[in-house]
């Protein structure tokens, strides 16, 4: 099942790889039982090599013709034709098919790394509704100046900063702050962008430009991160732009100067220096590195950690004192009922009456009591309700004042 849901994650292309990998491994199994022998053992081989690897074939001619000839593509395509030329078919297939198997790996990765990242781009606002000449109009929170009044109904993104000017609400800052409880937005509070406006109807005075407003500056941050690279990845890229020429000069100079010098035959070091070659391919160091940041940086996004760039990345590894925000990071921050103290009344009796008069209220307190209520509160009993900001509400239940 694990492995189905898999299959289902991976893009068109990786889908197309996958399956290209699978028939070409299964000719390459069918190739040990083919009856051939001679050159015409060669057949089946070439099918499943050509299966597999054409792509890099093609991706080394194309990197030729454009003046970069050093690379992976090239060693791998070297390499491989190198051993059909002195007779090690199998060989050259098997290394081109680990070869591929490894990059199908890296490419899921960095696609679920990079689906990680992206979904915290989902606090991006898609509109703002700005009131103009008395009316409701929707724009693009480009076109909103600062001093301009916007309105936000509950369940909607704040889509830029300011101050609110009309209304009172509770919004959800998680997603900047990873603050689980809501913030009570009262006249004269301050709201960033990225919110998300809970409960009642904002006016809201924008202070800031769309560009310089909180949630365009972490969006910046998302869009960077993999572009602060880390000390160790800026020196494999210098290590790989001399290491991959060298090892094919070495190559070279393996397969002809100890015929020359020894007069041994050119067809045994041909053969070493083929396998010089495919040991020698730095791609699994060039990649790991880069891959292994990457991921990071996508891993922590899945969990709603945001990290600046992959130096980052590798400064917590010298970390030694870590400050977290309590609320969401080491609790929960969610309300729970543990304790009643009743006067002259019952404790079920002081519940139910609480979480009457709470019914109308999205507070997180009092959810805590509508769900410690084990009751079916009946609404007709509730009467006047008033929610008074940062203090709590009042109605009336069954004519009695609470």
């Amino acid at each position: 099942m694990h492995n189905l849901n898999v299959i289902r994650q991976m893009t068109d292309k990786q889908k197309k790889a996958l399956m290209r990998i699978t028939i070409g491994a299964i000719f390459f199994i069918g190739s040990f039982m083919s009856p051939l022998t001679g050159w015409l053992r060669l057949v089946p081989f070439l099918i499943a090599y050509l299966i597999v690897g054409s792509d890099v074939l093609i991706k080394a001619g194309k990197n030729i013709l454009n003046g970069q000839v050093f690379d992976e593509n090239f060693l791998m395509s070297i390499a491989t034709v190198g051993a059909f030329a002195v007779g090690e078919y199998p060989e050259a297939v098997a290394v081109m098919l680990f070869y591929q198997v490894g990059e199908l790996f890296q490419s899921y990765a960095v696609e679920r790394s990079r689906k990680s990242i992206a979904s915290l781009m989902d606090i991006a606002p898609d509109y703002a509704v700005i009131v103009r000449d008395g009316a409701l109009v929707k724009v693009d929170p480009l076109e909103v100046s600062i001093g301009d009044i916007i309105v936000v109904s509950p369940g909607e993104k704040i889509p830029i900063d300011g101050i609110v000017r009309v209304g009172t609400s509770s919004a959800d800052a998680s997603a900047l702050t990873g603050e689980t409880l809501p913030r009570e937005l009262t006249i004269g509070s301050e709201v960033l962008s990225g919110c998300i406006n809970l409960t009642g109807v904002l006016e809201i005075e924008v202070t800031k430009e769309f560009g310089e407003s909180t949630v365009s500056k972490i969006l910046e941050l998302v869009e960077n991160a993999a572009s602060k690279k880390a000390h160790t990845e800026n020196f494999i890229t210098k290590f790989a732009r001399y290491y991959t020429p060298f090892v094919v000069i070495a190559a070279v100079v393996l397969s002809i100067v100890p015929p020359l010098v020894l007069g041994e035959p050119f067809f045994e070091w041909i053969h070493r220096a083929l396998i010089f070659l495919v040991i020698s391919c730095p791609c699994a160091l060039v990649i790991s590195v880069p891959l292994g940041f990457f991921g990071g940086i996508g891993a922590a996004s899945k969990k709603g950690i945001l990290v600046k760039g992959s130096n980052y990345l590798e400064a917590l590894a010298n970390a030694e004192i870590v400050v977290f925000d309590k609320t969401g990071t080491l609790t929960q921050g969610t309300f729970k009922v543990t304790e009643i103290h009743p006067e002259n009344i019952s404790e079920n009796e002081l519940l139910e009456i609480a979480a009457s008069v709470e019914s109308y209220s999205n507070h997180p307190i009092s959810a805590s009591l509508k769900l410690a209520n084990s009751k079916e509160i009946d609404l007709s009993r509730v009467s006047e309700y008033k929610e008074i900001a940062g203090k709590g509400v009042c109605a009336f239940v069954d004519g009695k004042r609470v």
